[in-house]
């Protein structure tokens, strides 16, 4: 069941516990045809995990079309691309693996949520795909279903982010690694660095 006692309150509050249980029963385990050509189009999403005291954070997640890919009947993986070295979300998931993921079409308005518990590799088969993949991340969806698209606001995609990793394309350094007071803690070898 999708719901816990607290949402139970609220649906009773608002009398829409009848419309709540009709909606749990589109909730499904298994991506469905239709579920896989949506994820496996888009170039972004929306990614919520906790740490191992459920402090919460949700993070953006983008890449060309296809870098997020359903890999098996309940299972989506994508890579974790050169990002600011935090590690909040991935390093959430370690420490506690049930995330949230939303996917959001806002030409045409679709989203569908997916909550699962992923896992994070630095040797997943999948990274040799994926230009410029650090580490694999392998969601199992626990559950998978849309939401109403009423409140999306319509907005057009003007252009696929020139950072996004493509093969054969070396992406341009993002413009905050150049400032001098980054230069200094920067991994080894980011191209970044002015004493590589």
């Amino acid at each position: 069941m999708l719901y816990h006692e607290h949402s139970r309150r609220l649906q009773d509050s608002f009398d829409s516990r009848r419309l709540a249980d009709r909606l749990d029963s589109f909730v499904r385990t298994a991506f469905s045809d239709e579920d896989r050509a949506f994820i496996n189009s888009r170039a972004m999403f929306f990614l919520a995990t906790a740490d191992a005291e459920g402090r919460p954070d949700c993070s953006y997640k983008g890449g060309l079309p296809g870098f997020v890919r359903v890999v098996g009947p309940s299972t989506l993986a994508f890579p974790s691309y050169d990002g600011n070295g935090m590690f909040l979300s991935l390093g959430n998931v370690m420490a506690n693996p049930s995330v949230g993921l939303l996917f959001l079409d806002f030409e045409q308005p679709r989203r569908l949520r997916v909550l699962g518990r992923a896992t994070v590799s630095a040797d997943d088969p999948l990274m040799r795909e994926f230009e410029g993949a650090k580490l694999m991340v392998r969601v199992e969806a626990e559950k998978i279903f849309p939401n109403c698209p009423r409140y999306i606001h319509r907005m057009q995609l003007v252009e696929l982010s020139a950072y996004a990793p493509n093969e054969g394309k070396v992406p341009p350094i993002p413009a905050w690694k150049k400032f001098a007071e980054f230069n200094d803690v920067l991994p080894a070898g980011d191209p970044a660095r002015e004493d590589k």
